[in-house]
């Protein structure tokens, strides 16, 4: 069987020019006319080719490398510096510029509010193509590691453990150096003990220091390498990092809107990004849904309040679990009475409200009418009778 051989120094085997090198449909050439497209004034990077001083790398240019490295999981400078040299569509894309990893860094560096603006710019020419509608949006976050290690992560009780450790090392040392000083020299190594001490003492004032923060900060962790990281719960267990929040278009499920935020949870963030997202949309959506982490009743309610319909599971409803037959959600409420009717047709009137935890109670009036009933001991087990907790606007969360 013939085999077809390539020749590296056959002359006329590539295209004379770079626009050969890569075919029509190629996906480099959307992200060129993108770039192309955007507003560099609204990005804050200045265009002017007059400027004195030594020549500097087209803006445009350094802008195209790096959404299209970030597009492909290429972040690191040296690994764009090399991909200028070997990978032809971003010898193309640059058009056989080939600006080192400091130049693209430096870039980088001075630009950082520029690139976060190209997000918001990608989604208004989406909305311009067609391709988001922005009538229902979807919000949920990931957690996302720092680049810390977790042993750099103190809180208040860790650093209390350690001081308390640091001190009991330093007093068995200063004892140790007492009883060497009245023996002979050759019994033991002064000097090694004194630099321990020396380094234990400073190790204290550093977590010493690492514990006036957290209670100047009101923090309950800190790490010591990157302090605006948080300690978050994710699929792998916990660990040092950030929240990340994305809301996504319908339509195509393109991204609208994304922010890095330090907090643990999403249960802070619905109403935020929503806005947000509407923000870039240059209206408002008609629909916002997001998973139970974001039940929280005043951020829902502060979206539903702008005409926007939520759809966002309770916590319950996200465990799809069947419910037994006296569970709270079998009580019906009754608004001109202010009270709840149980399946067997008793009332559970108002007792107290709970402001601090935003909850309200309901109890029958006299607890022989459970005691009476048949099913007493599978609903109400209590010698009061049956009792339930709703929280204040149980009906805006029923809604």
């Amino acid at each position: 069987m013939a085999y077809k051989c390539g020749e590296r120094h056959q002359i006329d085997l590539l295209p004379a020019c770079l626009e050969d090198y890569v075919s029509l449909d190629d996906p480099v050439r959307a992200y060129d006319a993108f770039v192309e497209q955007l507003d560099f004034e609204g990005l804050e990077i200045s265009l002017a080719s007059d400027q004195v001083g030594a020549p500097e790398y087209d803006p445009k240019a350094m802008l195209k490398l790096l959404v299209y490295g970030c597009s492909y999981g290429i972040y690191r400078s040296r690994k764009l510096e090399r991909a200028t040299y070997h990978n032809l569509s971003f010898i193309w894309l640059m058009g056989g510029l080939k600006p080192d990893h400091k130049t693209i860094w430096r870039f980088r560096e001075n630009n950082r509010s520029s690139m976060e603006k190209v997000l918001n710019q990608c989604a208004r020419f989406c909305i311009r193509l067609g391709l988001i509608e922005g009538n229902t949006l979807f919000l949920d976050g990931t957690r996302i590691k720092a680049n810390a290690s977790d042993s750099r992560s103190w809180t208040k009780k860790r650093c209390e453990w350690y001081l308390k450790k640091a001190e009991k090392r330093i007093s068995a040392l200063l004892d140790e150096c007492s009883t060497l000083d009245g023996k002979e020299s050759g019994e033991g190594s002064l000097v090694g003990l004194e630099g321990e001490l020396r380094d234990t003492r400073k190790m204290k004032e550093r977590v010493a220091e690492v514990m006036g923060e957290l209670e100047r900060s009101g923090r309950n962790h800190i790490n010591t390498t990157d302090r605006e990281s948080r300690l978050m719960k994710s699929g792998d267990g916990y660990v040092v990092g950030y929240n990340m929040q994305a809301v996504v278009d319908d339509k195509h499920g393109l991204i609208v809107h994304a922010e890095v935020v330090d907090e643990s949870t999403d249960i802070h963030q619905f109403r935020n990004q929503i806005e947000q997202a509407n923000s870039v949309l240059g209206g408002t959506c008609k629909v916002a849904c997001a998973d139970s982490g974001y039940a929280n009743m005043e951020e829902l309610k502060g979206v539903e309040s702008q005409g926007i319909k939520v759809i966002v599971p309770s916590q319950m409803q996200a465990l799809h679990e069947p419910t037994g037959p006296f569970h709270n959600d079998k009580f019906i409420y009754d608004k001109d009475r202010d009270c709840y009717i149980c399946p067997e047709g008793a009332s559970l009137c108002y007792r107290k409200t709970d402001y601090g935890a935003g909850k309200k109670a309901y109890q029958v009036k006299k607890s022989s009418i459970c005691r009476s009933c048949k099913h007493y001991g599978r609903c109400a087990k209590s010698k009061e009778g049956r009792a339930i907790v709703k929280l204040i606007d149980d009906e805006s969360k029923r809604r």
